[in-house]
């Protein structure tokens, strides 16, 4: 339990200790800064501790911010501040210094140079004043129309009291709970209902976490509706893939609303939504199969297509995530899409031509239910690509005319996503690297895929592409030689779609049924330990061990190993080694992406909350 110490004389009427109590905490009350300290060395050393004035007057709700939210180690509003253990000892010396006289609140009293005696008013106050002065980060909640103050005589407290009244709290907390910015139909078809099944959950203890497994649950049945083949078994698909959407926006917003934040919670959400899309493709592919139609070509081409599209803007926005105070984005593009951004309705129109995932999801549940799942994917294929054109397109211009100097973090950060594996770096060590490494990561990408897609199954000419494409990965030297060019963001995208279309390619060749779902889970299982890669850098954890680039070669190792099978077994052959590898990538890296997540949350790493793709 948390612990609240209120300071200074009750004020009759005030409603402020009931009001702490209501947010989890133990009320203690002190009477002057002395009292105060020693109740703040009384508070055991794991719990989270808060100063509050006791004339404080304001919402339940900018307490709720300011007190509770688990993702800031101090934070404080008018009259209150907080400091969770990690940041204990830095509240107990900034209050320190105010109660040994140095401090604001020490006030000379006693006639003839006596000692100082300690005054309390005002308290929290000055020891966030003095959290500011030693450097401390202390988050300041942005309240809007909520109210936080600390009236100073009866007039104000009673101007106060009105001010609070006059703000309803709840609708608040409700309207907070939603995205700032979000997309059209999530906007205008499912926020304005969700929230209200946010604020249900929460008052019945549901976390977000149940939330996000219920909305994985319902998107597998989903999967499993459309995998039946059936017309009744296609509705029934699209409506439940529509209800999984509606709790994944909700877990969101029950984490906003009720500030459950959490590093597991942000790791579970995002990796949950890639398995419920890409689970749902494997359900319309076996759907299609079981009517005669194989589809297992479009649904892993989606699959790379959106991955690919992802990897483009994680290292477009990590490429521009600079250290704090680096130089924004001053680029003419960059203006001019803020620009357009202040007229209403273009606002809308750019939000839904990338296809986020509300309007995505949106469409493949119509289509699902209205027409065949080749269709599903002619369409959803066609969306992306277009979408994918348009946001690249926009961040080359922003990257070609960009201004700002990219930072060591970014550089670093672009190379872990890069997942260069053994050979690339053992080549890289005796080769010299070229000053342009975006020409050689893309000489590569197009010798294999064109190898890929244009010679026969089993070529060896494929596998003499593969060997060039590793070439080429150690001429790009991400160790020797940084990631600091304008477009050297699309290093790693490029690797993704190599190896990926590599793998697609040589299955749909092989022409042996299986082989395509076998690719399919392939693709699944190192796509996820790519996205696993992004959501610890993200989270400032690091890229993932070195042993576990090194045990599943990297994306130039895997890509050739692929084109060897392919040279060295018959087609049925091929498949199953393809399974075997699917099978064999899925749980070293399943095993080690659980084992650091959990780790990482008992451990009590600081909780993040990642608002992810704009649904």
């Amino acid at each position: 339990m948390s612990t609240a110490i209120v300071t200074g004389q009750p004020v009759p009427g005030s409603s402020l200790e009931n009001d702490l109590r209501s947010l989890g905490f133990d009320v203690r009350v002190a009477a002057d800064a002395a009292e105060t300290e020693t109740e703040l060395a009384a508070v055991p050393a794991d719990r989270r501790v808060a100063l509050v004035d006791s004339r404080f007057v304001g919402h339940v709700h900018a307490l709720r911010l300011a007190l509770t939210d688990p993702r800031f180690p101090l934070a404080a509003v008018p009259g209150a501040v907080t400091a969770q253990p990690a940041a204990r000892q830095a509240l107990t010396r900034a209050l320190a210094r105010e109660t040994s006289g140095g401090g604001a609140t020490a006030v000379a009293h006693a006639a003839g140079g006596g000692a100082p005696a300690l005054a309390v008013d005002s308290l929290a106050d000055h020891v966030a004043a003095a959290l500011d002065a030693d450097g401390d980060a202390v988050h300041r909640p942005v309240l809007g129309s909520l109210v936080a103050a600390v009236p100073a005589d009866p007039q104000a407290r009673n101007e106060a009291r009105q001010a609070v009244l006059a703000v309803d709290d709840e609708a608040v907390r409700l309207k907070s709970a939603v995205k700032s910015r979000d997309g059209f139909f999530t906007t205008f078809f499912v926020s304005p209902y969700s929230r209200y099944i946010a604020r249900w959950c929460a008052r019945r203890g549901l976390t977000p976490n149940q939330v996000t497994t219920a909305s994985l649950l319902t998107a597998l049945i989903a999967a499993g509706c459309a995998a039946t083949g059936t017309r009744g078994g296609f509705v029934a698909a699209g409506v439940l893939l529509i209800a999984s959407f509606v709790l994944d926006c909700t877990d969101g917003q029950l984490a906003r609303y009720a500030l459950k934040y959490s590093t597991l919670g942000a790791w579970l959400d995002a990796t949950f939504d890639r398995a419920k899309e890409y689970a749902y493709y494997a359900g319309l592919a076996l759907g299609a199969a079981r009517g005669g139609d194989d589809v297992w070509a479009l649904a892993l081409g989606a699959m790379i297509l959106q991955t690919c599209r992802h990897v483009v803007d994680f290292s477009f926005n990590e490429a521009n995530a600079g250290d704090p105070g680096a130089t924004a984005n001053t680029s003419p593009t960059a203006a001019l899409s803020d620009k357009l951004d202040s007229v209403g309705w273009t606002v809308w129109v750019r939000r839904m031509i990338v296809l986020p995932i509300g309007e995505r999801w949106a469409m493949i549940a119509v289509l699902t239910a209205a027409t065949t799942p080749r269709i599903t994917f002619y369409v959803l294929l066609a969306g992306c690509a277009f979408a994918a054109a348009y946001t690249t397109a926009g961040r080359v211009l922003r990257s070609l005319t960009r201004k700002a100097q990219r930072t060591d973090r970014a550089a670093r950060a672009l190379a872990d996503l890069a997942d260069n594996g053994p050979l690339a770096q053992a080549l890289s060590r005796v080769a010299l690297p070229l000053r342009a490494p975006l020409v050689s990561a893309a000489t590569g990408t197009a010798a294999i895929l064109l190898a890929a897609g244009f010679a026969p199954y089993g070529s060896r000419v494929t596998v003499l592409c593969a060997v060039f494409h590793v070439a080429f990965a150690a001429l790009a030297g991400t160790a020797a030689r940084p990631l600091k060019g304008a477009l050297d963001w699309l290093v790693p995208p490029l690797y993704r779609a190599a190896e990926y279309g590599t793998v697609l390619f040589l299955a749909a060749k092989a022409d042996v049924n299986g082989a395509l779902p076998a690719a399919f889970g392939l693709v699944a299982a190192v796509a996820y330990h790519h996205y696993d890669t992004v959501y610890r850098i993200r989270g400032d954890a690091g890229a993932p061990p070195a042993w576990l680039v090194r045990a599943i070669g990297g994306h130039e190792g895997r890509t050739l190993l692929v084109t060897v099978l392919a040279a060295l077994l018959t087609a049925s052959q091929f498949k199953v080694a393809l399974t075997v590898l699917a099978v064999a990538v899925a749980l070293v890296v399943l095993v080690e992406s659980i084992r650091f997540w959990v780790s990482a949350h008992q451990g009590g790493a600081p909780a993040v909350h990642d608002e992810g793709e704009p649904a």
